[in-house]
C-alpha cells in the first residue's frame, strides 16, 4: 500500500505546482486594449503581442494622427480559422512586431459590429471575387481599405503587411488611388437601379438554366461536386419546384439522393438537429466546426 500512496501523493505535487506554473505564465502576459471590452470574441486576443485595439473613434483618429495604415481583422468566437489564423499569425512575436511597427491594429467581432463587417467585406468582395472570415483588411489611415482577403499562412500575411507597407512608404499616391477606386465600386455596389423593362419569362429559358446547372450537381455523393459541400436549401428548394413544373425525374433522384446523403451524413445533428454549415469532404462525412439551424 505504502508503495502506491508515495507516487500518487508525487503526481498530485507535480500537477499542483504546473498547474500554479500556467497560471503565474498566462498572469504575467501583458495585455492589449482589448482587456477593456466585453465581446468574448475581443477577449480571447486580450493577451495576443498584437497591440490591438477595439474600433471606435479615438482609435481610428489615432491612425489619422500617426498617419498609420489600420489593419481591420473581423471574425466571430465560432469561426475555425479565425481560431487557426490567431495561433499561427496574431499570438506570434514576429508578426507581432510587424504589426505593431508599421499599423493601427483593430479586431472587430462581427457579431457586435455586422456595420462595420458589411463595409470591409463589400471592398475584399470586390477585390477577390469571394469573402469570408477571417475577414483581414488594411486600410488608409482614414479607414478606405487598400487591400483585403480571409485566411492567410504566417509566411503569406507576414509578406502581405511588408509589401503594403513598403508601397505606402514608398508611393502613398499609387495606395490612395486604389483606396479612391476601390471606394467608387463599393458605393456603385450598393446602388439599386429601377429595371423598367417587362420580365420575360419562358419554360425554355428555365430549363436551359437547369441543364447548364446539371453539368455541376453530384449524381452520387448529392450536392455539386467536390468539396466543401454546402447543403444549399434555396437552391434544393427551386430544384424541388421545377421537378414539380416540368417532371424531370433525373432531378428528382438528386434531390432525394441529396437529401438522403445529408440526412445520414456527418453534418446533421441528430440530437439537437439542423445542419452544419458546410462538409469539408465530398460525402457529407466531416463537418465543419459552425452550425446553423437549417
Amino acid at each position: 500500500m505504502k508503495i502506491f500512496i508515495k507516487p500518487f501523493f508525487l503526481i498530485l505535487i507535480l500537477s499542483i505546482y504546473s498547474c500554479s506554473n500556467k497560471k503565474e505564465s498566462q498572469s504575467s502576459k501583458k495585455s492589449n486594449d482589448l482587456i477593456n471590452e466585453t465581446s468574448p470574441y475581443l477577449l480571447q486576443h486580450a493577451y495576443n503581442p498584437v497591440n490591438w485595439k477595439p474600433w471606435n473613434k479615438k482609435t481610428l483618429d489615432l491612425a489619422k494622427k500617426e498617419n498609420k495604415l489600420i489593419v481591420i481583422s473581423v471574425g466571430y468566437s465560432a469561426c475555425h480559422w479565425c481560431h487557426v489564423m490567431e495561433e499561427e499569425s496574431f499570438e506570434n512575436d514576429s508578426i507581432a512586431k510587424i504589426m505593431n511597427d508599421n499599423f493601427i491594429n483593430i479586431k472587430v467581432d462581427r457579431e457586435e459590429r455586422p456595420d462595420v463587417d458589411k463595409v470591409y467585406m463589400n471592398a475584399v468582395q470586390l477585390m477577390t471575387g469571394s469573402g469570408g472570415w477571417p475577414l483581414n483588411c488594411i486600410a488608409l489611415p482614414d479607414g478606405r481599405p487598400i487591400f483585403g482577403g480571409t485566411y492567410f499562412t504566417k509566411e503569406q500575411w507576414s509578406k502581405v503587411l511588408k509589401s503594403i507597407s513598403k508601397l505606402y512608404n514608398e508611393e502613398p499616391e499609387k495606395a490612395i488611388a486604389f483606396a479612391e477606386n476601390l471606394t467608387k465600386g463599393i458605393k456603385e455596389s450598393q446602388l439599386i437601379t429601377l429595371n423598367k423593362k417587362t420580365p420575360t419569362f419562358t419554360n425554355n429559358k428555365i430549363t436551359a438554366s437547369v441543364n447548364i446547372w446539371k453539368n455541376q450537381i453530384d449524381t452520387v455523393f448529392g450536392g455539386t461536386k467536390g468539396s466543401p459541400k454546402f447543403p444549399m436549401p434555396n437552391s434544393l428548394d427551386y430544384l424541388l419546384r421545377y421537378n414539380h413544373q416540368f417532371n424531370d425525374k433525373s432531378i428528382e433522384n438528386y434531390l432525394e439522393n441529396s437529401l438522403t446523403k445529408m440526412a445520414y451524413g456527418g453534418i446533421y445533428d441528430h440530437i439537437g438537429g439542423g445542419f452544419s454549415r458546410y462538409s469539408v469532404d465530398e460525402k457529407w462525412h466531416i463537418p465543419h466546426f459552425e452550425k446553423n439551424a437549417i
